[in-house]
């Protein structure tokens, strides 16, 4: 027993110090951690939001949803048919969860588009912090609104739940902020990659939403880590089965790359369509109301036109998983496809746009799918020997829809492959997802999204490292005489060149004109009430080690000399003849240089 403890003892010890030295080795105990945690409340997730709509909408309203094949865990008998229930069911889920924003969380009012959106926000806004009871009212009511119908998605919800989880254990840590936002996105990965049971797909669409044109290198492999963890933990309660019962699918007829253009010029415009009307609905109608009617009545009106709107058009109600998997087995008409696709995009608007708690993920895949299965099956009734599968028109436009208006075209597009449980049709995802992202590169769904890494806060010092390198000391230098000492020169003969110059830092030269070190003014003061010692002391004595730069440096080396050695003037040097002094340099010219570069840029 004792040999067994000290074994377990001596695994722990190596553990720590490895956790303490490798950064990688950390980052992987991290996401496996996270990825535990984010596994179990996706699984918690997943069943409150599926035994949510089983009482509400399966029972009591007596509603049947289609659900796709790897997705029904709850059977029963339906209900009676009493679709009236599911507008005042809605809007009771919009007034409960204003109530509880206004009462513990009111700021999170103004998150963004979703809890994707939040999490985006944290991460680059927030230094990674999510309060732990934002993410869990914001799933709690996701629950609500979406069992109760509402037009909205899952994944919002969980991505904003693993990424809380990543925030409160780097908090618990007490990691670096750095490290904070890395475990955010590591938190997220594992919420996306468990609800969609996509682990590669949730992980690259975790690093990548963040920005418009750019991802999170670092994030990878903790997130990677984390996202297979939280699926295996989710298998585990769920079955491992992808979310839709199809047949395979494979790209094989070079001529269906036109109709997959076709189909990407037609995602472009329905992204266009639902971004815009997401927007409008959501500023335009419910953001002036929040001022006249309050945040809690606000969403519930939102609930109640949602609720609706779904009593008569059951196929817009909550996410419609079990629809797509319809389309993509050919079960609905082309009309029935453009009709829903119009109104999933006002139901979802009205849900989402007026404050309820969801995501926008789904709605935007559902949108998406029955955009491509409208170009997929009327190709296929007109060019059946071009167009033989027009259920992977569904997939693909899933992929390429996300991508043109999230900016996120590789985790998309890897989820689709793992729903298709293949890489089939890898090539028209690639050929469309491109398309979408040129046509709709100045549209985003996210609000919180930037660019790149360069125009996010997270990532300000890199810029100011970027910026600081373009710039030459040769251009922010002062060119000018510099009064210099010989190492043997005497305090009182120092004080009187100090007397006579504007400068605060002195170099001083050795053998063969070397410079040796540097003197400071404050250094000659300290020694000047040391009563004795001053007329002893020469100017080697008093100097400290000597650090120069040359016209050719950039400014960032000027920074981290600067800062190395605490110098506020640094003497600048001829690169090829070091002992040639030809000015001086101060910290202020470099801040001086790096503020005129920005206000540059923001003008330009």
């Amino acid at each position: 027993m004792d040999s067994i403890y000290s074994k377990l003892k001596k695994l722990w010890q190596e553990s720590i110090t490895i956790y303490n030295i490798v950064d990688d080795a950390r980052l992987l105990m991290l996401g496996t951690i996270t990825g535990v945690l984010s596994g179990l409340a996706a699984s918690l997730f997943f069943a409150g939001v599926e035994g949510a709509k089983f009482l509400l909408l399966h029972k009591l309203a007596g509603t049947a949803m289609p659900a796709p094949a790897g997705e029904e865990i709850f059977f029963g008998a339906l209900g009676p048919y009493r679709p009236w229930l599911i507008p005042i069911f809605c809007c009771l889920a919009g007034l409960i969860t204003g109530w509880l924003i206004v009462k513990f969380v009111p700021k999170c009012i103004e998150g963004g588009t979703d809890g994707t959106d939040s999490m985006i926000k944290a991460f680059h806004r927030q230094e990674g912090i999510i309060k732990p009871i934002v993410a869990l009212i914001r799933g709690g009511t996701a629950i609500l609104t979406i069992g109760a119908g509402g037009s909205a998605g899952r994944e919002g919800p969980i991505s904003l739940i693993g990424a809380g989880i990543g925030s409160f254990l780097a908090e618990k840590l007490k990691l670096t902020p750095q490290e904070r936002r890395l475990l955010l996105l590591t938190g997220a990965a594992g919420g996306l990659g468990a609800i969609f049971r996509a682990p590669l797909g949730g992980a690259l669409t975790a690093v990548e939403v963040i920005y418009r044109e750019d991802f999170e290198a670092e994030a990878i492999l903790p997130a990677v880590t984390s996202s297979v963890v939280a699926y295996t933990i989710f298998t585990l309660f769920f079955g491992n089965e992808p979310i839709f019962g199809i047949p395979k699918f494979f790209f094989t007829n070079p001529a269906e790359l036109i109709f997959y253009a076709i189909l990407a010029l037609f995602c472009s415009f329905t992204g266009k369509f639902y971004v815009k009307t997401f927007f409008f609905i959501k500023y335009k109608i419910f953001w002036p109301l929040k001022d006249k009617l309050g945040i809690p009545f606000t969403l519930a009106l939102g609930g109640l036109l949602m609720g609706t709107l779904g009593a008569i058009f059951p196929q817009l109600l909550s996410g419609g998983y079990g629809w797509l998997e319809l389309a993509i087995l050919g079960k609905l008409s082309v009309l029935t496809m453009v009709l829903i696709l119009v109104g999933k995009t006002i139901a979802t608007s009205m849900t989402l746009g007026s404050g309820m708690s969801g995501g926008m993920f789904a709605p935007a895949l559902f949108v998406g799918g029955m955009s491509g299965g409208v170009v997929g099956y009327l190709a296929h009734s007109f060019y059946p020997h071009i167009v033989s599968q027009p259920g992977a028109f569904v997939l693909v436009g899933m992929a390429a829809f996300f991508a043109g208006i999230a900016n996120a075209p590789i985790g998309p597009l890897i989820m689709v492959c793992e729903f298709s449980q293949g890489y089939g049709l890898l090539a028209p995802l690639m050929l469309s997802s491109a398309i979408c992202l040129v046509i709709n590169r100045n549209i985003s769904l996210y609000e919180n999204q930037v660019h790149n890494k360069f125009e996010s806060p997270a990532h300000l010092e890199d810029a100011t490292i970027n910026l600081l390198e373009n710039l030459k000391v040769k251009d922010y230098y002062q060119p000018k005489k510099v009064s210099t000492f010989e190492e043997n020169t005497s305090f009182k003969a120092m004080l009187d060149v100090v007397a006579h110059s504007n400068d605060f830092y002195f170099p001083v030269r050795g053998k063969n004109d070397q410079i040796i070190g540097i003197v400071s003014v404050q250094d000659l003061r300290r020694i000047l009430f040391e009563d004795g010692l001053a007329e002893l002391l020469v100017a080697k004595d008093v100097a400290r080690k000597a650090t120069i730069l040359t016209t050719e440096d950039n400014l960032y080396n000027a920074l981290v000399k600067f800062l190395e050695t605490n110098f506020g003037q640094l003497p600048v040097v001829d690169p090829e003849d070091p002992t040639k002094i030809v000015g001086l340099i101060s910290r202020e010219d470099v801040f001086k240089a790096l503020h005129r570069t920005n206000l540059i840029k923001q003008i330009t």
